[in-house]
């Protein structure tokens, strides 16, 4: 992880002796009959609900305290640690379960055998079973048991499931094609919603595939308090309310500003994981009003999900000037500021914009970074940096670079944007900022921000939505020919292991799922404790779990076909239950849970 992280844990120790029993004593371990062997690493219990006692809330706070201090962070770096593919009996990782000993085997709902496991938080490589029990991890290694259920792994690779921080998609459709891109939790952070319980209450009601979450939508809160609109939740009602430009363009009074603050801060105590912070889609914010919102993240120790405030090539208002402004807020207010889609609000700036992250990072500010592997972007046409009459000088494209998704046009002058934004703000359009395909110097700037170290992968999907530009949410698999959206909503993961990890070698495997999998898990953990029990292969665990043919892994959506399916995830499970067995989707399965902070309101 990065730098803050890195601070925070450098001075932590193994646990002492009793510590790691002390742990489990505390919270109760997933499956209570196996107990902790070499190779295992204890970590706190499934919580049921969100509201649980303040005794119990004390017990999870000294676990955790134990837990974590098996971790060593030094430098700005991972420890070394080496890296095996052996057996697991070579590795001593064998579980005995308790009731073994004396009543005989221990009975599992499910088994995954011969697989070789990854897991990059304790760097396991090997070939070992994972035992699955009420929808948790219950064994790694070499399992003795009966179960329900076994999954035949051998030459196949068992991974965490993938953990995205930033997809708009949020619905039947959109889970299912990121379950064929390895994700088993999709979470909405950059636009966020509002109100944030009544978000969770219609997610819980229509059942989802993978597990979900969302940040407060700080942008929602500007809406209501500096319009009257009444406007839909998601990255499409955004862009509808840019009919009524003053929450995007006008600075917010002092009684305004109050206002914004207070809902934003009711969102977080709903159980938002976060302020979302779209910045460029209001440029006109006050730094008061920035500043006040960064100072509450911070003093509710919940991360900003940051779309920068400027996306441009050159001054003023330039990205420079946008991650300048990012990492003072970082600094000025102790905010965790996270950076949303990297790659895209960089432009070709991106590698001045590293450079400033982090020498940010290096001095311990909390500053993190995620990034898709696409050089073409996509948001709302209403967007205010596409009218811009400096756009194209800005951008360093012309308005040819702006494509409708749903009629694949693109724009031919500024007086059609503007004919667009008028229309129909909300509509989704893909912007192509870097040709990646035929110039090897974007395909570079590119590398910056998606191998950036410790940086996640985050996709950015986008919605699915039909030719007549309507919005997409039913239950046809697979999905309608003419349901359009962005190929990362469907093939980001596969793409960046098959491209940059698998044939390119650009860096190590266990590196690569890190980037999937457990660095955005430790984005989140330090003020969502759900996120401790994800993004990792150990016993307690989530059983969030994919099973990928590493040589068979690859994307196949591209702009032409971008519903199109990945291919390489074999076995997919979302809390222990299937969602694709054998490479074919369980069409009926709703596995998905919440991720939520506790609920304070």
């Amino acid at each position: 992880m990065v730098g803050h992280h890195h601070a925070a844990r450098a001075d932590r120790r193994p646990p002492l002796a009793g510590e790691v029993g002390d742990a489990r004593d505390a919270v109760g371990c997933c499956h209570e009959n196996v107990r902790p062997v070499r190779g295992e690493r204890p970590m706190p219990h499934r919580d049921a609900n969100s509201d649980r006692s303040g005794a119990r809330r004390k017990e999870d706070r000294r676990a955790n305290e134990l837990i974590s201090r098996r971790h060593a962070w030094r430098g700005g770096h991972r420890s070394p640690r080496p890296r095996f593919h052996r057996t697991a009996s070579v590795l001593g990782l064998q579980s005995v379960p308790i009731c073994e000993l004396a009543e005989g085997m221990t009975h599992y709902d499910l088994i995954i055998r011969g697989g070789r496991v990854l897991d990059p938080e304790t760097q396991l490589d090997a070939t070992a079973d994972v035992a699955i029990k009420d929808g948790a991890i219950a064994a790694v290694g070499d399992v003795a048991g009966a179960a329900d259920g076994v999954i035949d792994a051998a030459g196949l690779a068992v991974v965490p499931g993938f953990i995205d921080l930033h997809a708009h998609g949020q619905s039947l459709p959109a889970d299912r094609m990121q379950a064929f891109d390895g994700v088993t939790t999709t979470l909405e952070l950059e636009v966020g919603v509002m109100p944030v319980a009544r978000w969770y209450d219609e997610q819980e009601a229509i059942g989802r595939t993978l597990n979900y979450g969302a940040a407060s939508g700080w942008v929602f809160a500007r809406i209501a308090t500096m319009t009257t609109q009444q406007t839909a939740s998601n990255i499409g009602g955004m862009g509808e309310a840019m009919r009524d430009k003053r929450w995007v363009e006008e600075v917010a009074s002092a009684a305004e500003t109050a206002e914004i603050v207070e809902r934003t801060r009711q969102g977080l105590e709903q159980g938002g994981l976060g302020i979302a912070f779209p910045n460029a889609y209001a440029p006109g914010t006050g730094m008061k009003e920035l500043s006040e919102l960064c100072s509450l993240a911070a003093k509710s120790n919940v991360p900003t999900y940051t779309h920068i405030a400027y996306m441009s090539n050159v001054d003023p208002r330039s990205s420079v000037d946008a991650y300048t402004r990012l990492i003072g807020l970082a600094g000025s207010t102790g905010a965790h500021m996270h950076i949303c889609h990297f790659n895209s609000t960089s432009l070709q700036d991106v590698e001045r914009c590293a450079e400033l992250v982090q020498t940010a990072q290096a001095q311990g500010l909390k500053v993190t970074t995620e990034a898709y592997p696409y050089g073409t972007g996509s948001t709302v046409v209403g967007a205010g940096f596409f009218a811009d009459p400096a756009f194209c000088q800005r951008m360093g494209t012309g308005y040819d670079a702006i494509e409708m998704v749903a009629e694949r046009h693109r724009l031919g002058s500024r007086d059609e944007l503007l004919e667009r934004q008028q229309a129909d703000p909300g509509a989704l359009v893909l912007i192509h900022f870097l040709d990646v395909a035929v110039n090897q110097r974007h395909r570079d700037l590119l590398d910056v921000s998606v191998l950036f170290p410790g940086g996640a992968i985050a996709s950015d999907a986008m919605p699915w939505i039909l030719s007549n530009g309507t919005d997409y949410t039913g239950d046809a698999w697979p999905l309608p020919d003419d349901a359009v959206s962005h190929p990362r909503s469907s093939a980001t993961f596969t793409k960046f292991l098959r491209e940059w990890v698998l044939d390119r070698k650009a860096m190590p495997l266990m590196d690569g799922l890190a980037k999937c999998t457990l660095i955005p898990a430790q984005i989140l953990e330090p003020s969502t404790p759900a996120m401790r029990r994800k993004g990792r292969l150990q016993a307690g665990c989530d059983a969030d779990i994919a099973v990928l043919d590493l040589a068979g892994l690859r994307d196949r959506a591209d702009f032409l076909h971008m519903n199109r399916a990945s291919e390489g995830v074999r076995h997919l499970l979302v809390n222990g239950r299937a969602v694709i067995a054998d490479g074919h989707l369980i069409r009926d399965a709703r596995p998905g849970r919440a991720v939520r902070r506790p609920v304070l309101s």
